[in-house]
């Protein structure tokens, strides 16, 4: 007799809390809608961004 494997447990991004890493969460990585939504308006907000620095002007492509 075979037993099902565990589901893998991981960390939410949102709130740190346990998510099942399975099809069976329609939120994964998330543990919940909520944390999903959270993490979408963040994006959304542009609170996650890359530093970067502001792009240097080429003279050569002047006309």
């Amino acid at each position: 007799m075979t037993s099902a494997p565990s589901p893998k447990i991981v960390r939410c991004p949102t709130c740190g809390g346990d998510s099942i890493f399975a099809p069976s969460n329609l939120w994964r990585p998330f543990c919940s809608e909520r944390c999903r939504q959270i993490d979408l308006g963040a994006w959304a907000s542009e609170s996650f961004a890359v530093p970067a620095s502001p792009p240097v002007e080429d003279d050569s492509l002047r006309h």
